[in-house]
């Protein structure tokens, strides 16, 4: 028999209606779930009726991280210190620059700060080791030194380039390859028991776009995300230090990314907090006809707004203060028709 598949169908219903169940203990409510395998849509079935095991992933809280709570939406606000990266490489190689923009950040209301040092767009070419420490050590620990404590993420896929960035204070590994690049990795966070995102990508930032063809992307990407918690576990990895992402972007074309967004709420089957970084990706120029990126704020915050009715519960953006201040919104819009 194929496997079955779970995605929860988000309603406007309150949790006070019978049937009706909080999404990860979050903000979103579902009282139905699509049935899905790999060769078709079964039904449409009431969540009440899912298997206990299922419906207790989908709705059981996910563990706080770093006293973050994931009951809530979370902001992670991106420095590049790259000076080739898709849409901002370049504009924060002065470390100077770098700390106003992350103190700037921090004001508006992050929850995370994303510090990288090569830049994983498309085609892409692997930095040395020590280029990248160079990037990004000093901000860490110039951000540490002005008493922040503000958790701080590293996008890296070194072991030596993470080692070391969380001898300067960093806290958390967001790893693009999902620690598949370097194998050293792996024992790094299971020692140091670090929070880890793991995304889900193919083949290397430079040849990735040759590996955009999947049987089902959405169910694809879901077994390859769910196989990796497995895997890393089962080696002494915690689940509740794990965070996962779709990879919006990454060995994927457009329509791909809109079935994964469009599907989003699938991935709650895995019972790990999600991440989504789609912030000024190819695809929302490309659909919104803007073909600089530094102007896909309206189109960046308009999947951001989806993928949290979704109940994603951490976006990954460039522009800080416009998501903040749409997301201030979102609350308020919520919390009145929570309480009409």
């Amino acid at each position: 028999m194929s496997k079955i598949y779970y995605r929860p169908i988000i309603s406007n219903q309150s949790v006070d209606s019978d049937g009706v169940y909080k999404l990860a203990d979050g903000w979103a409510h579902f009282s139905a779930v699509e049935v899905l395998s790999r060769e078709r849509i079964i039904e449409i079935m009431p969540a009440k009726d899912l298997p206990t095991n299922v419906l207790r992933t989908l709705t059981k809280k996910r563990p706080d991280l770093l006293n973050l709570s994931f009951s809530k939406p979370h902001i992670m606000g991106i420095l590049n210190m790259t000076p080739d990266s898709f849409s901002d490489g370049g504009q924060l190689i002065n470390e100077k620059v770098a700390l106003k923009k992350a103190f700037g950040m921090i004001d508006c209301g992050v929850s995370l700060l994303d510090i990288g040092g090569e830049s994983t767009r498309p085609g892409a070419e692997n930095i040395k080791i020590s280029e990248e420490k160079n990037r990004v050590l000093p901000i860490i620990k110039a951000i540490r030194y002005a008493k922040i404590t503000t958790p701080i993420s590293v996008d890296t896929r070194k072991s030596e380039v993470f080692s070391s960035s969380l001898d300067a204070g960093s806290d958390i590994l967001n790893d693009v390859s999902s620690m598949v690049f370097d194998e050293r990795m792996k024992n790094i966070v299971k020692q140091k028991q670090t929070p880890v995102c793991v995304m889900h990508s193919k083949g290397t930032p430079k040849n990735m776009k040759d590996y955009s063809k999947y049987d089902n992307v959405l169910l694809d990407v879901y077994d390859y995300l769910e196989n990796i918690v497995d895997e890393y576990t089962k080696i002494g990895i915690p689940k509740s230090n794990i965070i996962i992402d779709p990879g919006i972007g990454f060995a994927k074309v457009l329509k791909q990314n809109l079935i994964i967004l469009k599907g989003l709420s699938i991935f709650h089957g895995i019972g790990c907090p999600i991440l989504l970084g789609a912030s000024r990706k190819k695809f929302i120029g490309t659909i919104g006809m803007e073909e600089n990126p530094l102007n896909l704020s309206a189109g960046s915050i308009t999947v951001g707004l989806e993928a949290l009715n979704q109940g994603v519960q951490i976006l990954r953006v460039h522009d800080v203060s416009q998501t903040m201040q749409a997301l201030r919104l979102w609350k308020s819009l919520r919390m009145e028709i929570e309480h009409e």
